[in-house]
Order: structure tokens, then C-alpha cells, then sequence
């Protein structure tokens, strides 16, 4: 089979498993009286992800082969979600947020990894074929999104978005993928015979990217916008359904089908995706950086100000944005990593990435998230109107947005040269 058509539906299982929880999953905590530790649940993303990425980057780069190491880690991570669901299933209104959240995060731990891993194992596959991984790698990746979508939209349209059927369908999903990782070509292993240094020997040279003043400004400001990742998935779907307690909104689409809604920002990123070619090659990373930002501050400002009804447009405007906002900073980032590190070190710096925006930016971002929410929404008493504390805390999120614009657009050193055809 053309390793396209394998990669693409490489990703699409990649990117289901995440999709089958991710959006739904704050509605569910919810449900079970757990709203007020909603940043926990997506915070431990990041704090898993500030270990667990690079050191698999560093083990596939020493020790095991990627595709090898991404099927145990897919494998593991499903088991803990599947666990998770069953928890959940014989303890429905009442449980625990201790138990419900070690398995969640022992799944989390083992999945984290993955998402750099994939990019490695497919970075290798396109390699080997002799293919440009910035023009052949994005239209590939788009069928991750396909994949989040269609896990979404299953999640909605079958009832789960409140229930941990979601986790089982993840889980699932997860050791599918792990079976089918085992399929991909054949990483290579770093295994030099020559004495190397302590830090070359732990595969921590990645590290020393730092060095460089471009390089390290490039992994603090991702760091910095990682914060933003997962405050929408964490808390979009409970906001937009916050308007049904109004009389007038309670049926509407908006509410009705939260999660179908939302999914249109992972439509955004079908079409965005494939943009990224022509706007780095045209642009440049710092520019398509900046084009980033500034999505983040409009996916925040139109949420602020949009609504079920004559406000509709805006929350649709904030989910197209979302294309921009998460594609010209994730995938961008990688591609750009990928190329700017050597061969050496490259899945120890895709994991250092990963750790810089999933691991420190999320975990500080979606903790400090959770004291404005809770502050505005979480924390009021019974029964008050919560509305206008969503508002504010969407206005709260596109100012840090556009002061890490501002900021990045000053002290990043990036000179663009656009190819010549």
C-alpha cells in the first residue's frame, strides 16, 4: 500500500483516540459533581508531558525502535482508559475524583508520548521514500484531524458526551493503534560505539538548543503559548452549554450539540493544515508564528462575545480561527524542529517540544485557568447567572494571547528566505 494512504490513516487513529474525550470530557466531570477540578483532568496532560515525551524521544532515539515504542505506549494507555470507563460505569453519581483521576492519568502518561512518536515514525517513513516531509507531511496529518472530528462527532451523536462510554471508545481505539504501529517501517536506533559525555549518553543534548539564542527564545514562547492548548477543550463545551439555562437557548443548536459545534474547529484545521507549506515557504516561521497568536486572541475575544443566538456567528468565527490557532503553532513548530535539529538528537527534540508546549506551557496554563474560571463560574453560589463570568474569563485569556503576540513579534530573531522556484 503507498505509504500515504498507510501514514494518513496512521494518523487518523492517532488523533481519534484524543478526540474520543478531549471536548466531551469537561461536560462529563460535570455531570458528576467534579467541575470544579475540570483543570486538573486537562492540566495533567501537561504535567505528564513535562518527563514523558522527551524521555521517550530519548529511549527511541538509544534504545527501542519508534514504531515499536509507540505500540506499547498506545497499548498501555488504552488498558488505563478502559479502566477508567469501568470505574466510572459502577460508580455513576458518585465518583471519586482520587481513583477517576489515577487511571486517567496513567492512560495520559503513556499517550503523551505518542503524538511526538508519530511525528518521528512518520518523518522516517517519508524520508525513506525520498519525499519532502514539508510538502508531503501536512496533507497527511490533516487525516488526524478527520480523525479527532469523527471520534467527536460518534462521541455526540451516540450519546456519550456526558458518560464514560467516551473513555472505552479511546481506550479501544488506542490498542487498535498499537497493533497498527507495529506495521510502520523500521526506525533507526543511535547505537555509536563511540564514548560519549554523560548528558550524550542520557540523549539530553537536546537540551543544549538552548544554547542558541533563536532556538531558545522559539522553545520559551511556545512554552508561553502552549498555555492556551487546552482551555477551550477543557472548558468550551461546559460554556456553551451554560447558555441552555436560559429558557430561550435551552433547545438550541448550539447547546443541543455542543460538541458537533466545537467540532468545527478541528474542520478548521483540515483546511489550515494544508496551508502550511505555502505559508512557510511565503512567510517563515516567525511570521506564521504570529499568525498563530493572533488566531488565539480572536478564538478568545469572539467566544467572549458571541451567544445562541444573534452572537452565533461569533462562536462560529472563534471556531474557524481555531484552525489557524492550532495548526500555524503545532504542526508549524514540529516541522520546523525537524528541520533546524540534527539527525542525531531529532526525536529528543520533537519530545523537548512536546515538553515545552503540552508539558509546561499547558500544565501552568490550564492550572492558572482553572483559579479564573472557578473565580468567575466554579465558585459562585447556587443557581447565579454565570454567564457574564465566562465572559470575562474569555476576555482574560485574548489579552495574555495578544501580550505573548507582542512580545514574541520583538525579541524573536527569525530571517525568512522564501525559496526560489
Amino acid at each position: 500500500m503507498n505509504i500515504k494512504i498507510r501514514l494518513s490513516l496512521f494518523f487518523f487513529l492517532e488523533f481519534a483516540v484524543w478526540g474520543a474525550y478531549l471536548i466531551s470530557m469537561g461536560l462529563y466531570l460535570g455531570k458528576e459533581g467534579l467541575g470544579s477540578n475540570i483543570g486538573w483532568f486537562y492540566s495533567v496532560q501537561g504535567f505528564v508531558s513535562l518527563c514523558m515525551p522527551a524521555l521517550m524521544g530519548i529511549v527511541a532515539d538509544k534504545w527501542i525502535q519508534a514504531q515499536r515504542l509507540l505500540a506499547l505506549c498506545h497499548g498501555l494507555a488504552g488498558i488505563f482508559m478502559i479502566a477508567a470507563c469501568m470505574y466510572g460505569l459502577s460508580a455513576a453519581g458518585h465518583v471519586e475524583f482520587g481513583l477517576l483521576f489515577t487511571l486517567y492519568t496513567l492512560s495520559v502518561a503513556f499517550f503523551m508520548p505518542t503524538i511526538a512518536l508519530t511525528n518521528s515514525v512518520a518523518y522516517n517513513a517519508l524520508e525513506k521514500e525520498g519525499l519532502d516531509t514539508v510538502k508531503a507531511f501536512p496533507p497527511i496529518r490533516v487525516w488526524g484531524t478527520v480523525g479527532f472530528i469523527a471520534s467527536m462527532w460518534a462521541v455526540n451523536l451516540l450519546g456519550f458526551k456526558s458518560t464514560p462510554y467516551q473513555f472505552a471508545l479511546s481506550g479501544g481505539l488506542s490498542l487498535l493503534m498499537a497493533f497498527y504501529s507495529l506495521t510502520m517501517p523500521t526506525c533507526p536506533i543511535n547505537k555509536s560505539g563511540e564514548k560519549k559525555s554523560l548528558v550524550e549518553a542520557l540523549g539530553l543534548r537536546a537540551f543544549t538548543l538552548f544554547k542558541n539564542y533563536r532556538m531558545a527564545v522559539f522553545f520559551i514562547f511556545s512554552m508561553l503559548l502552549g498555555a492556551c492548548l487546552q482551555i477551550t477543550n477543557g472548558y468550551a463545551t461546559s460554556y456553551l452549554e451554560a447558555w441552555g439555562k436560559l429558557p430561550e437557548y435551552a433547545n438550541s443548536v448550539m447547546v443541543e450539540y455542543s460538541v458537533i459545534v466545537t467540532s468545527i474547529s478541528q474542520m478548521s484545521e483540515t483546511l489550515c493544515i494544508l496551508l502550511i507549506p505555502f505559508c512557510l515557504s511565503r512567510f517563515g516561521i516567525k511570521k506564521v508564528m504570529l499568525m498563530a497568536m493572533m488566531a488565539w486572541v480572536f478564538r478568545y475575544f469572539f467566544f467572549a462575545i458571541g451567544n445562541p443566538g444573534s452572537g452565533f456567528v461569533f462562536i462560529i468565527l472563534s471556531m474557524i480561527v481555531y484552525g489557524v490557532a492550532f495548526d500555524f503553532f503545532n504542526i508549524s513548530g514540529s516541522l520546523f524542529v525537524d528541520k533546524e535539529t540534527d539527525l542525531s538528537i531529532r526525536n529528543s527534540a520533537q519530545g523537548l517540544f512536546m515538553m515545552m508546549t503540552n508539558g509546561f506551557g499547558a500544565t501552568v496554563g490550564m492550572l492558572s485557568a482553572q483559579m479564573v474560571v472557578n473565580n468567575h463560574v466554579f465558585n459562585l453560589p447556587e443557581g447565579s447567572n454565570v454567564l457574564p463570568g465566562w465572559q470575562a474569563c474569555w476576555f482574560i485569556f485574548a489579552g495574555y494571547a495578544l501580550v505573548v503576540a507582542i512580545l514574541f513579534a520583538i525579541l524573536f530573531r527569525y530571517k525568512h528566505e522564501p525559496e526560489k522556484k
